[in-house]
Order: C-alpha cells, then structure tokens, then sequence
C-alpha cells in the first residue's frame, strides 16, 4: 500500500511539472480584456496549465520580457509583433489576433455621419508614428481627403489630452481607441460615436483593421506543445466569454485593474475581443502589416515577416 501511494504521488508530481508554467504579459486595455476569465479560472485552480500573468501600461515594458524570456506568452500591439520578429531574428511567433479595430472618430455634437463629414475639420489624436496615424492617413486618402487641405490633424501625446480637447470644442472630433472613447462619452453626455475606423477600413481593404496579437517565444512553443494547446483553448474560451457575458467580464475587468468597470461595461461592446487563428489568422495580418509597410516600413520592423512568423499547428 505505502509502495502504490509513493507511486501516486511520483505520477502525480510527474504531471504537475508537465503542465508547468505558463508566464503571460499583456496591456492594460483591450487587449488584456480578452483574458479575464482566464486570469481568474488560474486564481481559483481551476486551469490545467499553471499561469503567471503581469499586466503593464505600455508595450515598451513588454518588450523586454519577451526578448529575456521572462514571458512565454504577450498581448501586443500587431505590428510591434513584427518589429519583434524581424529584431529577434524570428524567435517569436504569432498565435492569434486578440483584438480587432478599437479605433472611433468621435464628436462633440451630431453632424459627422460619412467620412466626408470630416471635411474642413480638425480631428485631435494621439499616437503619431504608429498604428492609429497610419490607419486614419490610409482611410482619408483612400476617400479623397488630403491632410492639411482637406481635413486637419492636432497631435496630442496621449488620449486624455485629446479628451479634453474634445470637450472644449463645440465643433470638435477626435480619434479615441477604446476604453477612452467610452470614458469621454461618459464625462460628456453630448459626446458620441460618430464614424467606426473598422468598418471603414474594411470598406477599403477587404480586410479587418487589427488591434492586438498574442505571440509566443518559439522555444516554448516547440518544448511545451501541449501547455501551449491548452493555452490556447483557454484563451479562446476567455476570449468568447468577454463578449458573451458582458456585465461579468466587466466586473473582472476592474477587479483585475485592467480599466474601471463602469467603463469596461460601456467599452466592452466596442472593443473587437476576438481569437482568430490559422489561416484566416494569418490572411488578415499579413494584409494589415502589408499595409502599414507601404506607408512606413519602419512600422513592422523594416521588412515584412515571413511564413515563420505566423504559429501553424
């Protein structure tokens, strides 16, 4: 009996180091909203992978991470994936699109209903030389507007900035990201969603407009397939519940500090959580990357990723 129990015990330990660890990084935003089932399945046991998560403020914290493989998994920014890839000499690999367009031109009023609204206006913005910038300047000029004639673009450093600026200007629009776009709607009940930056850059493109990515250390991938499956279930299934059961997520959402619950509750619909992976993973993101190079190669890391860049089972 004691021999059939040491037994047990020595299976027992075997299988819990096979599941191992699973270290995660993600942005506080809509990319780490997708995860929040997750992170609290993981807190109550309830995983078979054991996970280790760690949320940051701005990809310049998750870079390193992945780079000294402090991480084995990250939530990142679509085209920072590439920039990775091409600067570590492909040691990384994407497995997923987690998050689609969260990009809104939003006004101060109700007079912005076509694209060509814009006309004669100035649009308040953060996030020159990066995605947000190439996604509007690609979606102006492909319906006729020329900035700086047509239409005009006042740079902020941050989101907050172009809130307040919003706010004061009667005749005012902006381009906000969600959550922000939601929490100045909040501030300002005169505030509202006037033009869909996805829809519209899928109008043009045939393509989505993409947010976030999750991408893994390749070493981890090939030493630990089956924790990576399972992690990828798991992500799915989170994934899935963020936009199935809205008022839970949202209450996780500020649990896990990610953003304020109450403006998780109202963001949440406008934030394109999804899990989209394979081929259909792969068309849109090489599209999306296609894209960004053409208007700044330096965008995706100064060349485009080969195959080796997208997870393929």
């Amino acid at each position: 009996m004691k021999r059939f129990l040491l037994m047990l015990m020595f299976l027992l330990s075997l299988s819990l180091l096979a599941a191992g660890t699973v270290n995660v990084a993600a942005l506080r935003g809509p990319t780490a909203m997708g995860l929040v089932k997750l992170m609290e399945e993981s807190g109550n046991g309830l995983t078979d992978n054991d996970y280790s998560f760690t949320l940051e403020g701005a990809p310049d914290a998750i870079v390193p991470l992945i780079v000294k493989g402090d991480v084995d998994a990250a939530a990142i920014p679509g085209n920072l994936a590439s920039v990775l890839y091409n600067n570590t000499k492909g040691k990384i690999e994407v497995i997923a699109i987690n998050t689609l367009g969260v990009l809104y031109i939003v006004e101060n009023g109700d007079s912005i209903h076509s694209i060509d609204d814009l006309r004669g206006r100035t649009i308040y913005s953060a996030g020159k030389g990066s995605t947000p910038e190439y996604a509007l300047m690609y979606i102006l000029q492909s319906n006729g507007l020329e900035v700086g004639k047509d239409v005009f673009i006042e740079w902020k450093s941050e989101h907050a900035e172009c809130v307040a600026a919003l706010s004061s200007d009667a005749s005012g629009c902006a381009m906000l990201p969600q959550p922000f776009a939601a929490t100045a709607m909040m501030q300002n009940g005169n505030i509202r969603i006037a033009l869909d930056l996805n829809d519209l850059w899928e109008a043009e493109t045939g393509t989505v407009l993409i947010t976030g990515v999750t991408v893994v250390r390749k070493d981890f991938a090939e030493s630990s397939p089956d924790a990576l499956r399972a992690f990828m279930d798991d992500y799915a299934s989170s994934a899935a519940y963020a936009v199935s059961d809205v008022p839970r997520a949202a209450a996780l959402i500020g649990k896990y500090g990610i953003v304020p619950e109450k403006a998780a509750l109202k963001a949440l619909p406008y934030c394109s959580i999804s899990f989209i992976t394979g081929d259909e993973m792969k068309k849109a993101l090489s599209t999306y990357l296609s894209i960004l190079f053409e208007a700044n190669p330096k965008s995706v890391g100064g060349a485009l990723p080969d195959d080796g860049f997208y997870y393929t089972e």
